[in-house]
Formats: C-alpha cells, sequence, structure tokens
C-alpha cells in the first residue's frame, strides 16, 4: 500500500476527528443535561394525565415537580455514589442537576397534583381541570 500523500483538507479531517473523539470523551461530565432525561412517558384517561418518568437511584427528596398552566416541570440531582476520588473505567449513568419541562396536553388542576415514587418510577397523576374534562352530551330528538 502506498503511504497517503498529507494535503491540508486530510489535515483538517485528521483533526477534526481528534476533535471530535477528545468532545466524545467528554460527554459523561453532564450526561443528565441532555434532552430526553428522565425518560417519560405520559397519557391520560377520561378524569387525569399521568407522567410516569424513570429516575433509578433518586429518592422523593431528590426531587421537585411542579405544574404551571399546561407545563410540568421535574427537576432533581443525583449525587455520585463513589465520591470524587473514585477512578472510574465507565461512567455511563450521569450525576448532577437535571430539568424536564413537559407541555401537557390538556389543562390540568394543579392543586390536585400527587405524585408517588416507587422501584424507581415517579408517577404523576394531574387531574384534569373541569374545562378539560369529557362530557356527555344528550341527543334530543326533533
Amino acid at each position: 500500500m502506498l503511504p497517503q500523500r498529507l494535503t491540508p483538507w486530510t489535515a483538517f479531517n485528521q483533526f477534526q476527528s481528534e476533535l471530535n473523539h477528545l468532545f466524545d470523551d467528554f460527554r459523561f461530565i453532564t450526561p443528565l443535561r441532555r434532552p430526553g432525561f428522565p425518560a417519560i412517558n405520559v397519557w391520560e384517561d377520561n378524569d387525569a394525565v399521568v407522567a410516569e418518568a424513570e429516575v433509578p437511584g433518586l429518592k422523593l427528596d431528590d426531587l421537585e415537580i411542579y405544574v404551571v398552566g399546561d407545563e410540568l416541570t421535574i427537576k432533581g440531582k443525583r449525587e455520585p455514589h463513589n465520591g470524587d476520588d473514585a477512578i472510574y473505567h465507565r461512567r455511563e449513568r450521569g450525576t448532577g442537576l437535571f430539568t424536564r419541562v413537559i407541555t401537557l396536553p390538556v389543562d390540568v388542576d394543579a392543586d390536585k397534583v400527587e405524585a408517588s415514587l416507587a422501584n424507581g418510577v415517579l408517577t404523576i397523576r394531574m387531574p384534569k381541570a373541569e374545562s378539560a374534562r369529557a362530557r356527555k352530551i344528550k341527543v334530543k330528538a326533533g
């Protein structure tokens, strides 16, 4: 195989590849700030909107939940388990602060929101506002 001739473009591509590799190594520092953490499912039935969020390793005291207008906000913090002096060989579970804001599909009654945490799943039940509930309409014969 012939040696590759070094051109400005190959040098630039090598430099860009090295920079990408460098930044990939630093992704572990703040993975909880990426969009989509925690993973959330949101659904509704006739009476309420329900959100389930995966928050393994967190306690209810680690979380703050707000419902303002048509937005649900989940804030929290995951502390490192091994301390600052640990030498990591792989670090895929993030630590630090996170915030997730979800736009709700209907208006909810913020005064009646309930949250529970079991087996690493945060469940938030938000009763629909009276104006958002389905009503059966009686049809009159003409």
